[in-house]
């Protein structure tokens, strides 16, 4: 059946919650590479509870749940195996705090025809005790051989380097069981853990979370350019373009421009593509 986007657009999302404390935060630093070295005060902001900072890419975790209820919306008949994260972005109101409780409110915004497949934009609020909106998550879900609909094809690519050399470079390396400790967060797709899942989607052994590579660029600028100040970021958006493989260093290079940063990211080892077309800072991108 194809994709009806009146019926996507209009649909009920289920709302769901989200509790989580110093510990998680912790596992999630540790999981996107945080605490090398070991005694590096910067580093133990990250994962020590005395003077615990938390990173804005944090704000991904306590959506996740939310975001899988992708599969559920009314108008929409896809197979699990067919679906790509495409984009993520991240609005965050201030500081995210290490410890709260949250309710995530979900709808769907968008629907694009790609041809190949279809693009459907979900926007996840997620509002604390008090109602206030901590951050606003936007996913963008590219749906393979779902396309053909008649639908707009939406925005082209935006957010591309300047033509010279990057303002900075940042070399992040991975652990070998990098991906084992990140889908402690919540993500225990087994296409990041089990060989023979990995080899059935077409890889010849696990790959990264490409929210932990979201992760992991977003603390190599706020280490880089920020000064290690995690609440100094109120957007980030960025498009997943390609894979890393657990034990590889992602290299992160940085274009200064109006009011934040031009972001790319790519593997060391396989000059391979990671994230691309990305902006970080403390205002929208131009």
């Amino acid at each position: 059946m194809p994709i009806d986007p009146e019926r996507v657009l209009a649909a009920a999302i289920p709302d769901t919650t989200h509790t989580w404390d110093a510990d998680d935060v912790i596992l999630y630093h540790l999981g996107i590479g945080a605490g090398v070295p070991p005694t590096d005060e910067r580093e133990l902001s990250y994962v020590y509870e005395a003077n615990l900072e938390v990173l804005p890419s944090f704000a991904t975790i306590p959506m996740f749940p939310t975001m899988l209820n992708v599969l559920d919306i009314d108008g929409l008949d896809i197979n699990p195996v067919m679906i790509l994260h495409g984009e993520q972005s991240i609005e965050l109101n201030g500081p995210i705090p290490t410890a709260s409780s949250v309710t995530n409110r979900a709808r769907v915004t968008e629907v694009h025809d790609k041809g190949k497949g279809a693009l459907v934009v979900m926007e996840i609020v997620s509002h604390d005790d008090a109602d206030k909106p901590l951050f606003t998550n936007t996913v963008s879900i590219f749906i393979r051989g779902e396309g053909g609909f008649g639908g707009v094809s939406g925005p082209e690519p935006h957010n591309i380097p300047a033509d010279r050399d990057p303002d900075h470079v940042a070399e992040s390396a991975t652990l070998p069981q990098q991906a084992l400790l990140y889908r402690l967060s919540g993500d225990k797709n087994p296409l990041h853990a089990d060989p023979a899942v990995a080899a059935f989607g077409g890889f010849d052994r696990p790959i990264l979370h490409g929210l932990c590579s979201y992760g992991i660029v977003c603390k190599a600028v706020v280490d880089s350019v920020l000064g290690g100040d995690a609440g100094g970021v109120a957007l980030f958006r960025a498009r997943f373009s390609g894979v890393v493989f657990p034990g590889e260093t992602v290299v992160t290079r940085m274009w200064e421009s109006d009011g934040g940063w031009v972001i790319d990211a790519r593997t060391a080892e396989r000059d391979s593509p990671v994230i691309s077309n990305a902006w970080i800072g403390a205002e929208t991108s131009p």
